[in-house]
């Protein structure tokens, strides 16, 4: 049975969680020293170590947290698909809402780190694709499957249409958003027309004969 952290100990795991990722963003792994994470925390060094090990376990605990928190509700967006009765206008809100959560600061953010320290901690660069892109098509994957299944989508390889599905969506936008950022990538697209013409493309390819 998992016991639960005290709440003065979780108090400060979650700061040297905030403080680590405000600074592995700001300076980048080699540039943030343990010591700056535990003085920005309001922690002991020690008290690092015990929450995290090192600072690859903390950097790894960051990035895994704020990709869950990005993945999971999509995810669940994703899974609920496969019961639609609506296929078109439901496809068109996973789009947004897809387009969004990868377009968020956060995961911009975080994705120019990983990119960037994927030569100096090159198990962040899996722990991240694991987490985020590969598990996104995983889950679309599954979900066209149970579509096709319905005769709601003719993809006889769902693997190949969730990878379609997913860079009519995203493709040029995070291209985009890892040079100029999220909030001025969002500012210069209309989500909601770029997500419809998504989805037209799609269906064009994929929908049922």
């Amino acid at each position: 049975m998992e016991v639960a952290l005290p709440t003065r100990s979780l108090r400060k795991r979650e700061a040297i969680l905030s403080a680590g990722q405000y600074l592995f963003l700001a300076h980048g792994y080699k540039g943030t020293s343990v010591d700056q994470i535990a003085a920005a925390a309001a922690v002991s060094k020690q008290t690092v170590y015990k929450h995290f090990g090192d600072k690859r376990e903390l950097l790894s605990a960051i990035v895994s947290e704020v990709v869950d928190e990005a993945v999971k509700p999509f995810v669940e967006h994703v899974a609920a698909l496969a019961e639609t009765t609506t296929l078109e206008q439901d496809l068109i809100a996973l789009a947004t809402t897809y387009l969004r959560s990868v377009l968020s600061e956060s995961v911009v953010q975080l994705r120019r780190l990983v990119i960037a320290e994927a030569a100096a901690v090159p198990d962040l660069a899996a722990l991240y694709y694991d987490h985020a892109p590969a598990e996104t098509l995983r889950v679309l994957d599954e979900t066209f499957g149970r579509l096709a299944d319905r005769g709601l989508l003719a993809a006889d390889d769902p693997r190949t249409a969730a990878e379609h599905f997913a860079f009519l969506v995203v493709g040029k936008s995070i291209d985009k958003a890892l040079f100029f950022g999220g909030p001025e990538t969002l500012s210069d697209l209309d989500v909601d027309a770029h997500a419809r013409s998504g989805v037209r493309v799609f269906l064009a390819a994929y929908g049922p004969r």
